[in-house]
């Protein structure tokens, strides 16, 4: 093990039950943390035309910590009377002293507009972004750009979370192409947890990269905005975790927040979709998303070591339940910890904003 990522290891020991989990969260009573509001408009510039942008949805957050604050960046849906996948989405942002009380900032940070990247993030928009701060104190979010006919994990740039740079699909090199317009979402990068911060941190010399939808994948790179899927023996995509039969993760198992550096290895906090059929875990209502924790080799990323028997966090309160994914959705994408306590921020239903707090041992 080399000596700087023993002491990465210092940062994270939970000492939950079972040693390896981070465990008890509890739902607060400020819940939902953030909905949708029609007085926020926005001129778009590809419709050339002003738009409500969160009048339907606001859900799905990354999280970061910045300045004594948690800020939030939250995707927003502008049309209720379009189907799932069907409408425009657009990145906001908001910032919390408390992790609790939110304030939006009027303007969307992230949104299609013309020029070479309109042709993947439009007319489906930016959607879902997980975020990372570099060792330099930058900012890399990694979305996934729409364009009503195939997903593609995309990244972007910024210093202060307000101005994003656009860089384009994650996998538009690697592999002669090979992975361009396969379908890609969710990409969880590999990070310590640094004085509140979570900081994209280096394994083997590389970045690393949990990603996929139905499938956990791996990819690494060199510079956080460039990917590298890794291949199995048999040249397709290497599948590091896959869905299991009668479990809350029976359909897919899907990428969180950043996954986690810690003395046991790589937490990756993932969702779990429950099967609608004969897969079905029985104790859970079907097609719900639940959230889980798996455990990765930190010298070995892509080795999988085990993962939770049962979700850490599921639908419960009636907004979770109900909205436009009626079968419920504690979808987790944003984990910051902040003055004592770990905030895990999620989407409800494809429709709000919800957060679990965990206080420190």
């Amino acid at each position: 093990m080399k000596p700087s990522i023993f002491l990465f290891l210092l940062f994270v020991s939970f000492g939950c039950t079972g040693g390896q989990w981070l465990t008890g969260f509890r739902k607060p009573a400020k819940n939902p943390v953030l909905t949708a509001d029609s007085s926020y408009t926005f001129f778009c510039p590809v419709e050339q035309k002003t738009v409500r942008w969160q009048l339907a949805d606001v859900f799905n957050p990354a999280a970061v910590t910045r300045n004594d604050s948690i800020f939030l960046l939250f995707r927003a849906e502008d049309n209720p009377a379009a189907a799932i996948g069907g409408r425009t989405s657009r990145i906001g942002l908001a910032v919390s002293a408390d992790g609790l009380h939110f304030r939006k900032y009027e303007q969307p940070v992230l949104y299609p507009e013309p020029g070479p990247y309109q042709q993947w993030d439009y007319p489906g928009g930016c959607e879902d972004p997980r975020v990372v701060e570099t060792e330099e104190g930058a900012y890399v979010m990694l979305y996934t750009s729409w364009n009503k006919e195939t997903a593609r994990l995309s990244a972007a740039t910024s210093a202060d979370l307000f101005h994003w740079e656009k860089q384009g699909p994650v996998f538009e090199k690697a592999h002669g192409g090979r992975f361009l317009d396969f379908w890609s979402k969710s990409g969880s990068v590999v990070a310590r947890v640094d004085n509140d911060k979570l900081i994209a941190t280096r394994i083997n010399g590389r970045y690393w990269m949990y990603w996929g939808e139905q499938f956990i994948n791996l990819a690494y790179s060199d510079d956080l905005l460039d990917w590298t899927p890794l291949l199995g023996e048999d040249g397709e995509l290497l599948q590091v975790m896959a869905p299991r039969p009668k479990k809350f993760d029976s359909f897919l198992t899907e990428p969180g927040p950043p996954a986690i550096i810690t003395d046991k290895g790589i937490i990756l906090f993932y969702n779990g979709k429950n099967d609608e059929g004969e897969l079905a875990a029985p104790s859970i209502p079907q097609g719900t998303y639940c959230g889980g924790q798996a455990l990765f080799s930190l010298n070995e990323p892509q080795k999988f070591l085990g993962r939770m028997d049962e979700p850490f966090i599921c639908p419960s309160l009636p907004h979770e339940r109900t909205g436009q994914y009626q079968a419920g959705t504690t979808f987790i994408e944003g984990l910051v910890h902040f003055k004592g306590k770990w905030y895990l921020y999620y989407g409800t239903a494809d429709s709000m904003v919800g957060v679990a707090v965990r206080m420190d041992k």
